[in-house]
């Protein structure tokens, strides 16, 4: 079996086949037969898990398993304790209340790498980072989530699936493990 981790970088699409004009995965030299785990929104970045091994991807994409998903979330304005309150008790999205996540405000900018397209800054409007996560992976949820409490997201990077992270490794590259254990 084969695993790999990749750092998705910005403007970059979770799957093999360009798409209008759009970088993908093709575009990074993986081995062959091996295929996304879930998928990782085109304006966001970070950690995506390849494999061929259906079994590890099952576990980690079917929501019975409510394996956690964390991210760093830049968003416009400083939230109130209120509003991540409503974040760990969840936001209805789309009809639907999300499940509750464990969320933190970040006392300082995180030390990331520099992203390929600088987020669009308004000289009135301050930006905090936060911590989330979640325990499902809906469609752009995420972003959904904070916009429903008044907090758009500017930049979004994935950091860990379960207790799989990205450690060190830069946007654009990617290296092999043995093995995952869930």
């Amino acid at each position: 079996m084969m695993y790999i981790l990749f750092n998705k970088p910005y403007a970059v699409l979770s799957q093999f086949m360009p798409e209008g004009g759009k970088q993908s995965l093709q575009d990074f030299d993986f081995p062959k037969n091996v295929y996304p785990v879930g998928r990782l929104d085109y304006d966001s970045e970070g950690l995506l898990l390849l494999t061929d091994d259906n079994q590890i991807k099952h576990k980690l994409t079917d929501p019975k398993f409510k394996l956690p998903k964390t991210y760093l979330v830049q968003i416009e304005r400083i939230p109130s304790e209120e509003s991540l309150q409503k974040l760990r008790k969840g936001v209805v999205i789309e009809g639907r209340e999300t499940r509750p996540a464990e969320v933190r405000l970040l006392e300082k900018d995180p030390d990331l790498p520099l992203r390929s397209v600088p987020i669009r800054i308004r000289k009135n409007v301050p930006t905090a980072w936060i911590e989330l996560t979640i325990r499902e992976g809906r469609n752009r949820q995420v972003r959904k989530m904070t916009a429903a409490v008044g907090h758009p997201t500017l930049r979004l990077v994935r950091l860990k699936i379960g207790d799989i992270s990205l450690d060190e490794l830069q946007p654009g590259h990617w290296k092999s493990i043995e093995k995952i254990t869930l």
